[in-house]
């Protein structure tokens, strides 16, 4: 197990510094397009890492490499135009994350560019690639377990306050594919479990106040956060309101409990962009996507926020805490 104070790394001088043209590089510098639907300040973990596993293949920002940012700050119907200029620029790879829509735009935008995505979806069940091992065509990428988990975050909520019986799910109805793959699974693992199951749904500050209001009416014991960047990007509003109401919470992403969620469980989404960054970087030694088998990062992490527990009041039970990964303290 890990236990390591929180750093905060949102904001920073490191995060301002990112720029959303590279300077001027030669004629002969090969440009990487990022695509993305957040925000910079979100991601800074998730860009350092691809940051390295570029400069493992042989590629450091500014020296013999490029990076066009194009940051959705969460308008996912800016994608599409964000997508096409980095088109228009000619690129020479379009690395997009961390979800599905970016990806799409990606591919709606070119069909000779190659694409890197990361996501949290079954990129076959989703018609990104033909297959796994040979997903053809220009595109390629990392993907981490995310939706699939929904279950087992229920399972896991169970398990710490067993005496809930009706648990709530924030989704994002923007996020429209995602959305309706979880709330499919994690109904049918409430209705293995015995409890009910409430879907709220948000995609802006107000629908997210009204959601905790809805929550509080229907007396939900629980919360389950679905994955998705616009959450992400509220972690600390949505930790505040949980404390508040004295629910009991549980994200996708590590970024979550830091922020002072009560817990996390989801795939290690460092691992994916450092092989989002490897991948961009074969691609630009001369290998072609649809070569590359489509990589699944399978580490799954879990980590519990002590502090926001004992101020919730809650006793964690030995056994989730001997499965934690990491205990923020």
């Amino acid at each position: 197990m890990r236990r390591r104070d929180f750093i905060r790394v949102i904001g920073g001088a490191g995060v301002a510094a990112w720029p959303r043209a590279s300077r001027a590089q030669p004629s002969t510098t090969p440009v990487i397009g990022f695509l993305n639907s957040a925000s910079p300040d979100l991601l800074a973990d998730r860009v350092r890492a691809f940051r390295r596993g570029l400069s493992e293949a042989g590629y450091v920002e500014d020296r013999n490499v490029a990076i066009e940012y194009r940051w959705a700050e969460n308008k996912f119907d800016r994608l599409p135009d964000l997508a096409g200029d980095l088109v228009r620029r000619k690129v020479n790879v379009i690395a997009t994350g961390y979800n599905l829509a970016a990806a799409q735009a990606a591919k709606a935008a070119t069909t000779t560019i190659p694409i890197v995505f990361a996501s949290g979806v079954d990129p076959v069940k989703t018609g990104l690639v033909a297959s796994l091992n040979q997903p053809g065509g220009n595109i390629t990428g990392v993907s981490i377990l995310s939706n699939e988990l929904g279950p087992k975050q229920v399972e896991v909520l169970h398990e710490l306050v067993p005496a809930a019986t009706t648990i709530a799910a924030l989704l994002n109805p923007a996020n429209k594919d995602s959305s309706e793959n979880i709330s499919k699974d994690i109904q049918t693992a409430a209705e293995k479990i015995g409890v009910q199951l409430i879907l709220l749904h948000a995609s802006t500050d107000a629908e997210i106040v009204a959601a905790f209001v809805s929550m509080r009416q229907q007396k939900a014991g629980a919360l389950l956060i679905a994955p998705d960047s616009f959450f992400s990007s509220r972690n600390e509003v949505l930790a505040t309101l949980a404390l508040r109401d004295a629910v009991p919470t549980i994200g996708s992403f590590r970024s979550y409990a830091a922020a002072g969620g009560l817990m996390s469980y989801g795939g290690s989404v460092t691992d994916q962009g450092r092989q989002q960054g490897i991948y961009t970087g074969r691609i630009l030694n001369g290998e072609r996507p649809g070569d590359l088998p489509v990589l699944q990062i399978t580490k799954i992490e879990l980590a519990i926020n002590l502090h926001t527990a004992k101020a919730l009041g809650l006793t964690v039970p030995l056994p989730l805490l001997g499965r934690a990964d990491e205990m923020i303290e």
